[in-house]
């Protein structure tokens, strides 16, 4: 299973649904940055409810208290791996029992179990959205990290009626990307396509454009090289051209609910009739903006760290271009 993300800013995740935390390694993040911690747990906040009617969000309630185990000194980065974990205070596994030999549909019961010839029926292990936790901790130092480098850096999300979740990111200068294959628009697919129930992406006016001509396509230059409109969502040739990056990542709806579900069972071989029973989302797409900015600003902030040629920050809080950052 892979389980790391990024080349020159690297995240590895780990931790189940129920297992004792979740949470995740940081590599590659320079010295001398100064972490709110305010602001990660103002992300964590909205990743558990900030977007979301109370009666659709699950009753599990855990308090998501960010442990900082290494690469922090008086909340500044020292340049070590920063290690960070999240308990899992509020899981009650015996009521997934009636899952341990189903598999329900649609869900990735199945494939794990093929994939690895064993499956956590604990509330869907790593399969469950439980995981994204220690994305939005990342994604938090991230945009923090872009922030320093890039000065207007905004990364805003909102979730519209198709069941999409729209992000634009703003302040990003124009030269950040490396075709052929780290297009920054083929990375930031690469992230939001592997959250959980995410189903399809597209950047500027995505899909629609395919179906235009030429002329209406083109985004055709003002004077000072920005363009009139932005149908290419800030990427051209794979590389950042200044104008806000927009994109779309469309996810389906939760496929666990609390009704009965014809699964299969996998020791019997046949198809079974199951109360599912446990705690899950009736809907979930207000909780995922907090996922998808968390995924663009690690995306970003590594593309970031490579144009730069992962420099590190000097003994004046400088790194290189990168400009001034907040003094130890």
């Amino acid at each position: 299973m892979m389980n790391c993300l990024g080349r020159y800013l690297r995240l590895t995740t780990f931790g189940e649904s129920h297992g004792t935390a979740v949470g995740g390694v940081m590599d590659g993040c320079p010295a001398g940055l100064r972490i709110d911690t305010g602001q990660v747990a103002a992300a964590l906040k909205r990743r558990r409810s900030g977007d979301v009617k109370q009666e659709s969000v699950t009753k599990r309630q855990e308090p998501d208290e960010v442990e900082w185990l290494s690469g922090l000194m008086e909340g500044v980065t020292t340049g070590q791996p920063i290690g960070f974990v999240l308990r899992n205070r509020d899981v009650r596994s015996e009521d997934y029992e009636a899952l341990r030999d189903v598999c329900r549909p649609g869900h990735a019961d199945f494939t794990y179990l093929h994939r690895y010839g064993m499956r956590d029926w604990r509330g869907g292990g790593r399969a469950s959205g439980r995981e994204t936790a220690a994305r939005v901790v990342a994604g938090a130092v991230a945009r923090q990290l872009c922030e320093k480098m890039w000065q207007g850096f905004k990364v805003s999300t909102c979730a519209d009626e198709e069941h999409c979740v729209v992000c634009t990111v703003e302040g990003v200068p124009a030269g950040v990307g490396s075709p052929l294959f780290d297009k920054v628009n083929a990375r930031l697919a690469h992230a939001m396509m592997s959250i959980p129930s995410a189903i399809g992406f597209e950047m500027g006016a995505g899909f629609a454009g395919a179906t235009w001509d030429a002329a209406t396509w083109r985004d055709e230059w003002n004077e000072d090289g920005t363009t009139r409109s932005n149908h290419c969502g800030g990427v051209q040739g794979g590389i950042s051209n200044g104008m806000p990056i927009v994109f779309r990542t469309a996810f389906h709806a939760p496929v666990t609910t609390l009704e009965h579900m014809v699964c299969l069972n996998t020791r019997e071989g046949r198809l079974q009739p199951v109360c599912t029973g446990g705690r899950h989302d009736s809907d979930h797409i207000g909780r995922l903006p907090s996922v998808v900015e968390a995924m663009a600003c690690w995306t970003l902030a590594d593309l970031g760290m490579e144009k730069f040629n992962g420099g590190g920050m000097g003994p004046m809080g400088r790194m290189g271009p990168m400009g001034p950052i907040s003094p130890i």
